[in-house]
């Protein structure tokens, strides 16, 4: 890539990253209510990222070699539990993952 060629892509990306910031708050201001579908899309994306996720995490799990899935058993199990406590989805996350790298690397060992 030339040098006009990463001026174009980083200004593409500065264009990208300010509407995507900027044009929600054009497009719904204050004086308008909120469409029931955005709306929707509120609620029920967070819970639809976090299956993606889990399908994401258990799609190269091999339940046939060593550890046959149980860090990611244990861990899934933590998560859930974790996330019925806290009701935190962040917290839920990166307790899981925590736990999951701690669990991997002892038994990898």
């Amino acid at each position: 890539m030339n040098l006009l060629e990463e001026i174009i892509t980083i200004g593409a990306c500065v264009l990208a990253t300010v509407l995507t910031r900027f044009l929600p708050f054009a497009i719904f201001n204050e004086n308008r209510p909120t469409p029931k579908f955005i709306t929707y899309l509120g609620k029920a994306l967070p819970s639809a990222i976090f299956g993606m996720l889990i399908i994401y995490c258990l799609k190269n799990v091999k339940v046939t070699s060593s550890p046959h899935g149980i860090p990611e058993l244990i861990a899934i199990i933590f998560t859930a539990l974790l996330h019925k406590k806290k009701g935190n989805m962040l917290l839920s996350i990166a307790g899981g993952t925590i736990l999951y790298m701690i669990l991997i690397r002892i038994m990898l060992q």
